[in-house]
């Protein structure tokens, strides 16, 4: 499972361009889009109908998504945009892993002739579920390398968890970063009030 799917769900949660947030899950259609956008790395099944239901689930999912990572950059800040709205770590984790269990897996021996034999998990009956898929690549990511070098982008507004590609960077994007640099750069020219 890609792990990085689990940043893309953190991600739908977004500075808008004019100052505010912007929320790419927001109704059933904003969830059917990005659900579309991501579908080729998701289980091959029949494409859920997205209603009310699967948007709930896919929202509180990413609520959860983000506590954990909010706890995975700690002792650093997490990202500012909806941190009040997070649930707690412990429910956070109930959550991703109930939606984990979802989708039953099957474990499988493999057994090559010269190798050890080795378990491998595969999908158990049934159709894919899409919310368990989701919760299986937060959970890939939060045991994976990756982990180690997440980061929440503290430029101004902005409400991005990234994946630190270099020991100097500091934030999500280049254009988080001249944001940051303007604003520094306001505040220490900028008249004193009195």
């Amino acid at each position: 499972m890609d792990g990085r799917l689990a940043l893309e769900l953190a991600g739908t949660i977004r500075h808008d361009g004019v100052g505010g947030i912007a929320d790419d899950l927001e109704g059933v259609a904003g969830t059917a889009r990005w659900l579309g956008e991501v579908a080729d790395r998701l289980p091959p099944a029949r494409h859920p109908r997205v209603d009310e239901e699967l948007h709930a689930q896919v929202v509180t999912l990413r609520g959860a998504v983000r506590s954990l990572f909010a706890r995975t950059v700690a002792p650093a800040s997490p990202s500012p945009a909806d941190t009040h709205l997070l649930p707690p770590t412990r429910e956070a984790l109930i959550l991703l892993n109930a939606a984990s269990a979802r989708q039953p897996v099957v474990p499988r021996l493999r057994w090559e002739e010269g190798d050890l034999p080795t378990v491998e998990f595969t999908p158990g009956g049934g159709c894919p579920d899409t919310v368990a898929a989701l919760a299986r690549a937060a959970i890939a990511f939060l045991e994976g390398p990756d982990r180690d070098r997440l980061r929440a982008c503290p430029a101004p507004r902005c409400a991005r968890y990234f994946v630190q590609a270099h020991g100097r960077q500091q934030w999500c994007g280049t254009s988080c970063g001249n944001r940051a640099r303007a604003a520094r750069h306001y505040r220490r020219h900028a008249p004193a009030r009195t």
